[in-house]
């Protein structure tokens, strides 16, 4: 568990930086900065059942055709749909898949003609009977699919779909200019998202967050390409906040094929990134929170008694403190602790940084804080939902509106719901540290979020509260 922070040093803030006016973002639910819109449904990838349509009306057929026995026929289709192609990339059309296609149905129909050989061997298959079989269900099979593909082929070019394309203005103007001219891959530019305005005659380039949001809603943008090596680290909280409106996001490598990939765009080397906006595993991560803090709260009730009594008796009343912080998309909760400070009003509860150094403070507030015992209460913020065990540390609406402005990457600390502990928090950035480290360290645990990540830093949080070294 973490106490409460510091305020930054000067060695912890960075000096002469420069951040353009679309990598900040405020978080939902604050008044300051801009909101794209939010929870757009994704857009769906292409259906599979017209190409698994394909597939079982060529089996059926082919088996029909040939096949008199209707167990025959229907262990025939069976085995056709458990092995229907599942390509590692997109073809465009029914060439490209020829290979994979004829090959399943080939080992399909052998393994049809080893079963019965098997189990009847007087209904054997014949070569003859295998080879037409095979020949039939590929031709109908490979005709089913090409008409697929054509149709896909017409949707691309009637419908494409908007992007944006995030990067220096000269290179994201050519690679958007190259996708202009293959209009074959249902992409359709519609701006340039770039630091500069200056960078060519071609798309016009958004530089503010407003003009971005305005060419999202009013072009239905779908599509985010990110086309410069730098862009995902320099841009990384535009294209968060991109991803979660609903857009797709990929990462094209605008001059050479630097790493290997299944995907293409213009002849552009591209994949798509996963910028952590769908997390797997929520269910996982919130039955361990109410496991293990449900059972926490049975273990230390004793010791919370024993410590609100105490402090009732050494500081007086006002036992619990209760503070509004910003949690999971910008929604505020109520945050609970033991009572270790009084401000002096709410102006200075709101906007004081840190009582680390507090000279008014009791010894044993001291005690608490420094043992992180003072954070115990929020184990109830973690069961009634407010928090999670690991997540990011919450903080108070005047400073989550300064940071996000200030620090890239803050505002999207706020992708998941705030914890007692983190990543962060377990490799030193605790009290007197760098703001932009946390938010790094933050973004880095939630972009790579695993049920197992969270247990690893439970352990270490724990493993580091034996040996206290206090806020």
């Amino acid at each position: 568990m973490t106490a409460e922070s510091t305020v930054p040093s000067p060695g912890g803030q960075p000096r002469g930086l420069r951040f353009s006016p679309v990598s900040v973002m405020a978080p939902r639910g604050t008044t300051t900065g801009f909101r794209f819109p939010l929870r757009r449904p994704p857009a769906r990838p292409a259906s599979p059942v017209p190409l698994l349509a394909a597939d079982v009306f060529a089996a059926l057929l082919g088996t029909c055709a040939i096949l008199r026995h209707p167990l025959l026929v229907a262990l025939l289709v069976a085995v056709s749909a458990l092995l229907r192609p599942h390509l590692s990339r997109p073809v465009p059309g029914v060439l490209d898949e020829l290979p994979t296609v004829c090959g399943r149905i080939a080992v399909a129909w052998l393994a049809v003609a080893a079963l019965v050989a098997a189990h009847a061997p007087e209904h054997a298959l014949s070569a003859t009977t295998l080879a037409t079989g095979f020949l039939i269900q590929s031709v109908v099979a490979c005709t089913g699919r090409g008409i697929v593909h054509g149709r896909r082929r017409i949707a691309r070019l009637t419908r494409p779909r908007a992007a944006l394309v995030v990067g220096p203005a000269r290179t994201a103007q050519r690679v958007a200019a190259a996708v202009q001219r293959h209009p074959q891959c249902g992409v359709r530019p519609v701006g340039v998202v770039a630091d500069e305005p200056e960078g060519g005659d071609g798309l016009p380039v958004l530089t503010t967050g407003e003009e971005v949001e305005r060419a999202l809603i009013q072009n239905g943008v779908r599509d985010v390409l990110a086309v410069h090596p730098s862009v995902r680290s320099e841009q990384g909280p535009l294209l968060r906040a991109l991803a979660e409106s609903g857009c797709t996001v990929w990462e094209v490598d605008a001059d050479s094929p630097s790493y290997e990939t299944r995907h293409q765009l213009a002849g552009f080397s591209c994949r798509r990134l996963d910028l952590g906006v769908r997390r797997h595993g929520s269910v996982g991560k919130r039955l361990l929170d109410v496991a293990v803090s449900g059972t926490l709260l049975l273990l230390v009730s004793p010791l919370l008694l024993v410590c609100a009594v105490a402090l009732r008796l050494i500081d007086g009343p006002g036992v619990v403190f209760r503070q509004e912080r910003i949690g999971k998309d910008g929604k505020p909760f109520t945050l609970l602790k033991f009572r270790t400070h009084r401000p002096v009003d709410e102006h200075e509860a709101a906007t004081r940084w840190s009582v680390a150094n507090e000279i008014r403070m009791s010894w044993f507030c001291r005690f608490l804080r420094k043992t992180s015992l003072d954070e115990l209460l929020q184990l109830w913020n973690v069961l009634r939902g407010d928090m999670s065990l690991v997540g990011p540390r919450p903080e108070r609406p005047y400073f989550v509106a300064k940071f996000s402005q200030t620090y890239p990457g803050y505002a999207a600390r706020h992708r998941m719901r705030t914890g007692i502990t983190g990543l962060a928090q377990i490799n030193g950035l605790r009290g007197d540290t760098s703001i932009e480290d946390r938010a790094r360290f933050d973004n880095a645990y939630i972009d790579n979020w695993s049920l197992w990540q969270d247990i690893c830093i439970l352990l270490r949080t724990a493993a580091a509260l034996v040996r206290p070294t206090g806020s």
